[in-house]
């Protein structure tokens, strides 16, 4: 692995159910759990956000490059589960609905539309790649 591969964010508690993760360009997202009471995302919700802005950037550079669309949302969905494995996520699921203006331009992009979603999940969206193939994740303390 080359140092480049190499992506960090910190995850630092700022109250009661509250945090804010940082990456190290100095961007900052602020989350919590349900029981905050708060609006900000939960790390659940952050993660079906990951899914979607992941594809969605996929799909924009290539459909953007014949037309401006007039309309672009992603939904993605799923259902939390407690069972013998634990709490997990089940049936994700990615919906795009796309518009692009009249005219020649508009029709190019809503051509490459399909195969443009359909190469961000099979092999660009890194986010959905890593959640579909999985893996390992360790959870280690620091002595402090």
């Amino acid at each position: 692995m080359s140092e480049n591969s190499l992506r960090l964010v910190t995850v630092d508690r700022t109250g009661p159910g509250r945090f804010t993760a940082t990456n190290a360009r100095g961007g900052t997202v602020e989350f919590g759990t349900a029981n905050g009471g708060g609006t900000e995302f939960t790390p659940v919700e952050l993660l079906l956000a990951a899914i979607g802005g992941c594809t969605a950037a996929d799909v924009d550079v290539a459909t953007t490059r014949h037309a401006e669309p007039d309309g672009f949302t992603v939904t993605v969905t799923g259902n939390k589960v407690s069972d013998d494995l634990g709490n997990r996520m089940t049936d994700l699921a990615v919906t795009f609905a796309v518009t692009f203006p009249a005219g020649e331009a508009g029709d190019r992009a809503r051509a490459i539309l399909p195969r443009a979603v359909t190469v961000s999940h099979d092999r660009l969206c890194t986010v959905s790649r890593t959640v579909e193939t999985g893996t390992p994740v360790t959870a280690t303390i620091k002595d402090v």
